[in-house]
């Protein structure tokens, strides 16, 4: 399960840290947790919330703890959750306003940091498309602070086909470009229904998805930094949208 495709062959993964702990037991299937001592004392409300769920709590060694996670300090705390994505139809059902879409986007402390923007600024989902990181990847999950278990997340191999499925939700299709003639500041329709896509984080969204976008939109900048980071421009994009749509 640290692996992807131990992963998709378990349909598990691993959720580490107090944050995502605690929201994989409030909102996700949670089948066993992984405990040191010390963590145990720091967290005892976890441990009886767990225990309380029917949910197995197995005592580790520090040693072991280590070796479940990929971090440098790890707070000693895994759960083994199933794996969260729904089918792409599942994700857009409904009347969508807000969602997000990831094509190629490779980090995966930005993707998780977009999953946790897109939940906070009230995003109706996230699509992963085309070769976008996985979403339980270690990295992604614990970026994305427990915001994994709290909003529909998809998979989609095809951008293309995610693109169109965001239009026959009902969805305007904008895509983020730093070269786009349209600026964020001067847009008069964000309050309308709509899906960002936010590309690769060195190359952006490559032409041809762009052509599939309603319109490509930039955010403006006013002093000298050369460009935003993905996950910033992700979240100035999406809570204008939001704003927008929260004022009428």
């Amino acid at each position: 399960m640290t692996s992807r495709a131990g992963r998709a062959e378990a349909g598990r993964f691993l959720a580490e840290g107090v944050q995502a702990v605690r929201e994989a037991l409030a909102h996700g299937t949670v089948h066993e947790l992984f405990v040191t001592e010390a963590a145990a004392g720091r967290q005892p409300e976890l441990l009886t919330r767990a225990a309380g769920s029917g949910v197995r709590v197995t005592f580790v060694t520090d040693r072991a703890a280590q070796l479940l996670s990929d971090t440098v300090t790890p707070q000693g705390l895994v759960a083994v959750c199933d794996t969260v994505d729904v089918g792409l139809s599942a994700a857009l059902a409904g009347s969508p306003r807000l969602v997000a879409v990831l094509a190629g986007v490779a980090d995966p402390g930005n993707a998780g940091t977009v999953l946790r923007v897109a939940d906070a600024a009230g995003a109706d989902a996230v699509v992963f498309a085309g070769g976008t990181v996985d979403p339980h990847n270690g990295k992604c999950v614990r970026a994305s602070t427990g915001s994994l278990f709290h909003l529909p997340v998809a998979r989609h191999r095809d951008v293309a086909e995610a693109i169109a499925a965001c239009r026959a939700a009902g969805l305007r299709v904008l895509a983020a470009d730093g070269y786009a003639e349209s600026a964020l500041d001067t847009a008069a329709d964000l309050h309308e229904p709509s899906a960002w896509l936010f590309g690769n984080e060195a190359h952006g969204l490559p032409a041809d998805v762009l052509a599939l976008a309603d319109r490509g939109v930039r955010v403006p900048l006013y002093g000298a930094a050369e460009s935003l980071n993905l996950a910033t421009a992700a979240a100035v994009c999406l809570y204008a949208s939001a704003l927008a749509a929260h004022r009428g």
